[in-house]
C-alpha cells in the first residue's frame, strides 16, 4: 500500500528546559530527561514493554565533548541500515561542500534499553566528526550541511541505501530511538556522560496515531518537534513543490541540488521540519520562520499591534499556513522558543524561575523547578510564542513583536498591496437561461430545496442525516463531476472547530496575483490584489482560457481541449501572467463545457509540474458551481476566487418572477446566498480542523 503522508498524527508530550542566561551544565540536560519520563504516559508501548512509539532530545554541539580543544566541530548523526557503507558517500557529499570529516564514532549505546521490537528494526549508529569549512561563518556552515545531507541522501536513494540522518549540523545534534521515553538515556550512554554539558534541551515523547512507529519518526527533528497534526498538509507538500527551482538562490545548481524540499517519507512534523530549517538557515531568524508557517489568527485579533498584523500579512503573500492543531517546540541550535497555533488546541506551560531556569512543557509539574528561587508560571495562549535568546535578553515572551520591528512591514504592504473594495452585483437575465441551466444539470429540486433557502435565509438548509439516492458511481443519471468526491472530516486527535463561535481564527481573506520566491524578503512582494473572499460578483481581469470543447469531437475533443488550456497557461504563466481566467461562458449549440473542477485540476497540475504555479493565480468563471460542495471542491483543487455566474443570474430571474417567497431586492438575495455559500465552506473548513481558505486550497 503506498504511504499516505495525511495518515500521520500525532498527541505528543513536548517540552524544553533552558538557561536564560546561556550557561551550560549537565543539570539542564538531566532535567529535561527527568521531564522526558514523567511524560511516558504520552506514548504508547508495544507488548514487549520496551518498544515505544519514538522518544528523544534536541541539544547544542557540545564540541569539546566530540573532539578536545576544538570549537570547530560539527556531527552529523547516521542512522544506516547497511552496516557502514554509507560512510564513502557521506564523505564524498561533505567533500564537495568543504566540509572535512577528520573521524567515524560508534555511538555508545546499551541495546538492552530496547524492546525486541525495537532491535529488529535498529539501524547501524554512527557519528561522523566534521571540521568547518575555513572562512565560512555560522549560517554558511549551516547551509552547507544541508547541501551535503541533501546530496547524501539522494546518492544513497540511487543506490538503494536506506540511510536516514537525525541531525547533521554545526550547532545541534539529535538522540532518538524507537524506545518508551525512560529508556532513552539507559540506551544512549552519552546522556549519561557528565562532560556533556548544555545550556538547552529539547524533549519530545511520539505518539503514533494510525501509523506504525518507526525510528526515523521519532522525534525531535533537526529543528522542531510537533505535537499536533498538519490538516493542510497535502496543500502545504503541493505549494513548497511548486517552488522547486524558484526559491530565489542565486545558483541554479544549488536551487537543484535542494530538490526536493520536502521528503515526502516523513510524518507531517518531519515535513514541517524540513521548511523549517530552509527558512531558518536562509537568512529568517527561527522565531520568524515559526512565525510565517504557524501564523497567529492576526486576520481579527484584536490584541494585536498594528506592526504584528503587518508582519503577518506582509508574510502570507509569500507562504500560506501550514494549518492544524499543533503545539511546537523549535531551536535553530543558538536560541530555543514554544509556539502555539492558531487556536491553541494543544496546551504548553512555562515557568520563567529566579535564578534564570526556563521550563516549558506540554504539560504542568512535568519539570522540577523547585530550588531555583521563585517561579512566574504562565501558559501560551492562541498564536502566542516564547523564545529563549541569551544574546538578547534571556527570556522573551514578545519575539514576533521584535521580529516585526526588525523591516517597515507596515509600509511595504501599504506601498504595495491592493485591497479590491468589492464590486456590486447586478447581473442581466439572459435570453437562454433556461437552456443553459439545462445544460449544466440544474433540477428543480435543487431550487426547491438547497437554492431558494440559500438566497432567502442566507444559510444552508437543514435536513436529516443520510443519503437514500446512489451514489454517483452507481447512479443511472449523469451527475455532476463534484458528486464523485467527498469531503474528509477531522479524526481521533484532531477536534473539528466550532466555524460559529471561533470566527475570530477564521479567514476567508484570498490573495491574488504572482507570488515572490520564498527566500527573497523585499517590499515588493506585497504586490497582490487582496480580497475579503473567494466568492467574486464579476470576474477579475486576467488572460483568459476558454473552457469548452467542440461537441461533435465528443471526449477526444474534450482531451484535446484540456491538452490546450493547460499549454496555455504554462505558456502564460511563463510570460508574465499574474492571473488566468478559467471560463465557461462560450458555450453553445456546437460547443459544450468542459466540467469546471477537471479544467481548474488539469491546469493547477501542469502548472505545478512546470513550476509556475506561484507565479500565477487562477480564477474561475463558471455557468456550474451552485451548491457549497461545488465551490469547496473548486477551492480544494487549486481556484483561488469563483464568480458563479450562471446561479446569480438564476436569483436575479426568482426575484424578478417573485418566486423566493418576499419581497426581496436582487443585490440582497445575492448577498444572503453569498453568505450561504462563505458559511458553507467554513464549515467545510471547521470539520477538517482547518481555519483558512489559503491553507485549505
Amino acid at each position: 500500500m503506498a504511504y499516505d503522508p495525511r495518515s500521520e498524527r500525532d498527541a505528543c508530550g513536548i517540552g524544553f528546559v533552558a538557561n536564560a542566561h546561556g550557561t551550560k551544565s549537565h543539570e539542564i540536560l538531566t532535567s529535561a530527561l527527568d521531564a522526558l519520563c514523567s511524560l511516558r504516559h504520552r506514548g504508547a508501548v508495544a507488548s514487549d514493554a520496551k518498544t515505544g512509539d519514538g522518544a528523544g532530545v534536541l541539544l547544542p554541539l557540545h564540541a569539546n565533548f566530540f573532539l578536545d580543544d576544538s570549537d570547530l566541530v560539527g556531527v552529523a548523526t547516521l542512522f544506516s541500515w547497511d552496516n557502514d557503507s554509507a560512510k564513502g558517500l557521506v564523505e564524498e557529499a561533505c567533500r564537495t561542500q568543504g566540509i572535512a570529516v577528520v573521524d567515524w564514532r560508534r555511538v555508545p549505546i546499551d541495546p538492552s534499553a530496547l524492546g525486541q521490537a525495537a532491535i529488529a528494526a535498529a539501524p547501524t549508529i554512527i557519528q561522523a566528526i566534521l571540521l568547518k569549512p575555513p572562512g565560512a561563518d555560522a549560517q554558511e556552515c549551516e547551509r552547507r550541511c544541508i547541501r551535503a545531507r541533501k546530496q547524501a541522501e539522494k546518492t544513497a536513494a540511487e543506490q538503494g541505501l536506506r540511510i536516514y540522518f537525525p541531525s547533521f549540523s554545526f550547532r545541534s545534534v539529535t538522540y532518538k530511538a524507537l524506545c518508551v521515553a525512560d529508556q532513552l538515556a539507559n540506551f544512549y550512554l552519552d546522556l549519561q556522560d557528565p562532560r556533556m554539558q548544555v545550556p538547552f534541551a529539547v524533549f519530545h515523547q511520539r505518539f503514533s496515531t494510525n501509523t506504525a512507529p518507526s525510528w526515523e519518526r521519532a522525534q525531535p527533528f533537526r529543528t522542531i518537534c510537533h505535537n499536533g497534526e498538519i490538516n493542510t498538509i497535502q496543500g502545504n507538500i503541493n505549494r513548497m513543490r511548486a517552488r522547486e527551482g524558484r526559491l530565489g538562490k542565486r545558483d541554479l545548481l544549488e536551487e537543484e541540488l535542494l530538490r526536493p524540499l520536502i521528503d515526502t517519507n516523513g510524518s507531517d512534523s518531519a515535513m514541517l521540519d524540513n521548511v523549517v530549517e530552509l527558512l531558518s538557515t536562509e537568512g529568517r531568524d527561527i522565531s520568524q520562520a515559526i512565525a510565517m508557517l504557524v501564523p497567529a489568527a492576526w486576520e481579527s485579533g484584536q490584541d494585536l499591534s498594528d506592526d504584528v498584523r503587518d508582519f503577518y500579512r506582509y508574510h502570507s503573500c509569500l507562504v500560506e499556513a501550514w494549518d492544524g492543531p499543533a503545539g511546537l517546540i523549535f531551536t535553530d541550535g543558538v536560541r530555543v522558543g514554544a509556539s502555539l497555533d492558531r487556536n491553541g488546541l494543544r496546551p504548553l506551560r512555562y515557568s520563567v524561575c529566579e535564578d534564570g531556569l526556563i521550563a516549558c512543557s506540554s504539560e504542568a509539574g512535568a519539570i522540577d523547578t523547585s530550588g531555583h528561587g521563585s517561579v512566574r508560571r504562565g501558559k501560551l495562549g492562541p498564536g502566542q510564542m516564547i523564545l529563549v535568546d541569551p544574546s538578547a535578553g534571556g527570556f522573551q515572551d514578545d519575539p514576533v513583536e521584535r521580529a516585526a520591528r526588525k523591516r517597515p512591514y507596515g509600509a511595504w504592504v501599504d506601498a504595495h498591496i491592493k485591497t479590491s473594495v468589492g464590486v456590486a452585483a447586478d447581473p442581466v437575465v439572459p435570453d437562454d437561461l433556461v437552456q443553459r441551466q439545462v445544460t449544466f444539470g440544474y433540477t428543480k429540486e435543487e431550487f426547491t430545496t438547497i437554492l431558494r433557502p440559500m438566497a432567502t435565509a442566507g444559510h444552508e438548509p437543514t435536513s436529516s442525516m443520510g443519503d437514500d439516492t446512489a451514489t454517483a458511481p452507481l447512479s443511472d443519471a449523469n451527475r455532476p463531476l463534484y458528486n464523485y468526491f467527498k469531503q474528509r472530516f477531522a479524526q481521533v486527535t484532531n477536534p473539528p472547530i466550532d466555524h460559529l463561535r471561533e470566527r475570530s481564527v477564521m479567514s476567508l481573506r484570498t490573495l491574488i496575483g504572482p507570488h515572490d520566491p520564498l527566500l527573497w524578503e523585499r517590499p515588493e512582494a506585497a504586490a497582490l490584489l487582496e480580497l475579503e473572499t473567494f466568492f467574486l460578483y464579476k470576474p477579475l481581469g486576467g488572460y483568459p482560457l476558454d473552457a469548452t470543447f467542440e461537441v461533435a469531437g465528443g471526449a477526444r475533443a474534450m482531451a484535446e481541449a484540456l491538452s490546450r488550456i493547460s499549454d496555455e497557461a504554462e505558456q502564460a504563466a511563463r510570460i508574465g501572467s499574474g492571473i488566468l481566467l478559467l471560463s465557461d461562458r462560450n458555450i453553445s449549440l456546437e460547443r459544450a463545457p468542459i466540467p469546471m473542477l477537471l479544467a481548474v485540476g488539469a491546469v493547477h497540475q501542469r502548472l505545478m509540474r512546470c513550476g509556475h504555479r506561484t507565479r500565477t493565480s487562477l480564477v474561475v468563471e463558471t455557468d456550474e458551481a451552485r451548491e457549497v460542495h461545488h465551490f469547496a471542491c473548486l477551492l480544494g483543487y487549486g481556484a483561488e476566487a469563483i464568480c458563479p455566474r450562471l446561479i446569480m443570474e438564476s436569483i436575479a430571474d426568482l426575484v424578478a418572477k417573485g418566486r423566493l417567497g418576499e419581497n426581496i431586492a436582487v443585490d440582497e438575495a445575492l448577498m444572503r446566498y453569498r453568505s450561504a455559500v462563505e458559511e458553507g465552506v467554513l464549515k467545510v473548513l471547521s470539520k477538517m480542523g482547518i481555519s483558512t481558505t489559503d491553507s485549505y486550497r
